[in-house]
C-alpha cells in the first residue's frame, strides 16, 4: 500500500509512500486516502494529525500514466473522489499539518492547502501545474488559493504555472513556518504534539468557524471544478499536454 498511517500519543502521522514516482496519486491511493481520513476522524485517541510524503517530495500531483480514460462519466467520478479528499482533509474536525519537503505540485498543492498548517522545509517548492496538462485547479485549489493570498495572486500561479520557493510562500501567507530540511520532522513533529495535547474538541469547532467565512462554500467550488474539469479533459489541448509530458517535450497548445 502506497500510504501509511502511523498513531503515536495522539498524533496520526499519514505518509504517501512513492518516493520513486514522487508521490504521484494514484486511483488507489486516493480511496485509501479518503477511507484514512474517515477512520482518523472516528478516532478518538487521535487528537492531530500530519500529512507528508516519503523521500524527496510531498506529492507530485495526480500519476499521469493514469490520465488514459476521456469517458464523462468515468470522470466526473474520478473529481468527485478528488472532492471527497479535499473534504475529508479539511472538513476533518482536528488540527492537520502538511508537512512538505521538495515539491508540492497540482492537486499535491491542493493537498497541503486543505490542511490547517503547512511547515515546508527550504527546498519546498509549490506548483499550480494544471495548465500544462490543459487542466483545471482541482482538489480544491482554487478555492484555498483565493482564500490564502486572493484572487490576483490565486490567479497569477494558476496562469503562469510558475514555481513558488518555500521562502516566497511563507510571505505571502501560504506557509506557516520554513524551516531547514534536516529539521523538518522534528519540527512538525513538535508543533503536533502541541496542538495533540491542547483543546482539540475546540479546536475542531473553530475549524467550522473558519470555513463558515468562505463565500462560496467548498463543496459548492468543488461542484464546479468537477464539471470544469470534466470538461477540460475532453479539450485536443489536454491530449497535447499528456503527449508533451509522456514525450518529455514543450507543448503545442491551440486553445481548442
Amino acid at each position: 500500500m502506497n500510504v501509511r498511517i502511523a498513531r503515536q500519543d495522539g498524533v496520526a502521522t499519514v505518509t504517501l509512500d512513492r518516493p520513486d514516482k514522487l508521490n504521484a496519486l494514484t486511483e488507489e491511493m486516493y480511496d485509501a486516502l479518503i477511507a484514512g481520513f474517515a477512520e482518523l476522524a472516528a478516532d478518538d485517541g487521535v487528537r492531530a494529525v500530519v500529512l507528508t510524503g516519503a523521500g524527496r517530495a510531498f506529492c507530485a500531483g495526480s500519476d499521469v500514466a493514469g490520465m488514459v480514460n476521456r469517458d464523462l462519466a468515468a470522470g466526473r467520478q474520478r473529481m468527485h473522489k478528488r472532492a471527497r479528499l479535499a473534504m475529508a482533509v479539511a472538513g476533518l474536525e482536528k488540527p492537520v499539518i502538511a508537512a512538505v519537503r521538495g515539491a508540492a505540485v497540482g492537486i499535491g498543492f491542493s493537498l497541503a492547502m486543505a490542511c490547517d498548517l503547512i511547515v515546508a522545509s527550504e527546498t519546498a517548492r509549490f506548483v499550480q501545474a494544471f495548465k500544462n496538462l490543459g487542466l483545471v485547479p482541482d482538489g480544491g485549489s482554487v478555492f484555498f488559493l483565493t482564500r490564502l493570498v486572493g484572487v490576483a495572486r490565486a490567479k497569477e500561479l494558476v496562469f503562469t504555472a510558475r514555481p513558488l520557493g518555500a521562502a516566497e510562500a511563507h510571505e505571502w501567507g501560504i506557509v506557516s513556518r520554513v524551516v531547514p530540511d534536516a529539521e523538518l520532522e522534528g519540527a512538525t513533529g513538535a508543533l503536533a504534539a502541541e496542538l495533540a495535547g491542547s483543546a482539540t474538541f475546540a479546536l475542531g469547532l473553530a475549524k467550522k468557524m473558519f470555513q463558515s467565512m468562505a463565500v462560496p462554500s467548498l463543496e459548492m467550488l468543488l461542484e464546479t471544478e468537477n464539471l470544469a474539469a470534466n470538461a477540460a479533459k475532453l479539450t485536443e489541448d489536454h491530449a497535447e499536454g499528456l503527449a508533451a509530458f509522456r514525450e518529455k517535450r514543450k507543448p503545442q497548445f491551440r486553445g481548442r
